[in-house]
């Protein structure tokens, strides 16, 4: 194996000669393995757009040739792409508010540069990784740039699949616009209630957790970067801090600005508190969906759900609903991550939030585990539902006859019947005990069965 060695102010390194990332991409990565995670995709993304715009900037201002900005464009455009995403190797979880992922960009695209331009890795010239590929940057604006890129394109997606989700029960409220369940409050039977009436409401909830997310992306487009350190803009060229908004709106097209108050976007991290708090009331109300349709399709049995897999090593045949056991576990977990980006956003001190990159793992994981989570409730419960139009018709039938004889019984003779009731239907069940005569009873039957039609 090939080794180069690179050295740094704490001595020498000696490295595999074909990595593209560097000594200090090596030494965050030696000192971090905590989640053995890499970043995600979407923030590698993010790093190189930011950089990519910063070199257009740097450009603008006088401060680099063209020869580099080119190269350093095309080196992103690579990673944009999908390349080098395997040289990105520092932790998820790292300090130095992620100077490790920083710096990791960096050497990746410095290297590669370099290469592009006939020179070994490792050469750093003509283009190096902290004179060009991060000049007027620090760690503290990057990352906070690179992560909000991040949040706003896994935020889209995720409300792409909750749009499919919203339609998926706009079907399923057609489909059933005409099946009749029994309405429960306090897990006790009330009046009758359609399923086309249930899954409106659950389109609806859907519809209003993703103007609540959508009004959170807007948060993400305002940017620190150009604040560099501390948000005042030390060792940042003006003209750069002018245009480097600008190009990272262009290179995503979407509408990022650069924020009014740079110290204030840079000591404040509200905008992903924000974006995990809208994320948390969509996860809650996902949770409560999936408990009713685990209470729906096992004890109350009015709807079948499809069987996925088998459910017992020790009773052949058993149904279990895990799919929505899933979901319960998956919501806990987004629940928890809310909680650390809270304490982590309030725990910043002074100028700087040092805990950003635990508030970037946990904001792209919840980002993450809710869209896969939603896209496998819809196409392996949600569109498959099933509605048991034989229990549900005999329950409301139960219930109306009760409720339309206790006029002629009395209360407490309706309570006895039902208390004493050994079979499915009630009204046969008076016929047999000789309560009432089977034609009266059919002519009750008859009454409630028009007036469940209306």
């Amino acid at each position: 194996m090939r080794i180069r060695i690179e050295k740094d102010e704490l001595g020498e390194v000696v490295m595999p000669a074909e990595v593209y990332y560097g000594i200090h991409t090596y030494r965050a990565k030696e000192n971090f393995q905590i989640s053995k995670r890499p970043i995600c995709r979407q923030m590698i993304k993010g790093l190189a757009i930011v950089k990519k715009a910063a070199a257009y900037a740097n450009y603008d201002a006088g401060l680099i040739t063209k020869e580099i900005r080119d190269v350093i464009a095309l080196c992103c455009d690579e990673i944009l792409n999908g390349r080098l995403h395997g040289q990105f190797v520092t932790d998820l979880i790292q300090g130095g508010a992620g100077f490790g992922m920083n710096m990791n960009a960096n050497e990746v695209i410095a290297n590669r540069a370099n290469e592009m331009l006939g020179h070994e890795k490792g050469e750093y010239y003509p283009v190096h990784p902290i004179d060009h590929v991060n000049l007027c940057q620090s760690t503290n604006d990057v990352i906070a740039t690179a992560g909000r890129i991040a949040a706003l394109r896994l935020s889209k997606k995720l409300i792409v699949e909750m749009k499919k989700l919203k339609d998926a029960y706009m079907q399923k409220a057609e489909e059933f616009r005409n099946a009749y369940t029994i309405a429960r409050t306090h897990l006790i039977e009330s009046g009758p209630i359609s399923f086309g009436t249930i899954f409106d409401s659950l389109a609806n909830s859907i519809e209003r957790d993703t103007i609540k997310l959508e009004a959170a992306t807007k948060g993400l487009l305002e940017l620190p970067l150009g604040g560099t350190i501390t948000g005042t803009g030390f060792n940042a060229n003006e003209v750069y801090k002018e245009k480097v908004c600008t190009y990272v709106a262009k290179f995503t097209s979407e509408k990022f600005y650069q924020s009014s108050n740079l110290v204030d976007t840079t000591r404040h991290i509200d905008a992903f508190v924000w974006m995990s708090s809208a994320l948390k009331l969509f996860a809650i109300n996902l949770n409560k969906v999936a408990n009713d349709f685990r209470l729906m399709s096992t004890i109350i049995g009015n709807i079948t759900i499809p069987r996925v897999q088998a459910g017992s090593t020790n009773y052949p045949g058993r149904s279990i609903p895990v799919i929505l056991e899933m979901v319960n576990q998956v919501v806990y977990y987004i629940e928890g991550n809310d909680l650390t980006i809270a304490r982590s956003a309030e725990s910043g001190e002074l100028e700087l939030n040092n805990t950003l990159p635990i508030v970037l793992a946990c904001l792209f994981e919840s980002l993450n585990f809710v869209r896969r989570t939603i896209a496998t409730l819809r196409s392996k419960v949600v569109e498959e539902i099933k509605v048991n139009e034989t229990t549900i018709n005999q329950i409301q039938e139960n219930n109306m006859f009760v409720a339309y004889i206790t006029s002629e019984v009395g209360y407490h003779r309706c309570l006895e019947i039902v208390n004493s009731c050994d079979c499915a239907s009630i009204a046969e069940y008076v016929v047999k005990e000789g309560i009432m005569t089977k034609d009266h009873v059919d002519e009750i039957l008859d009454i409630i069965h028009n007036k469940s039609k209306v």
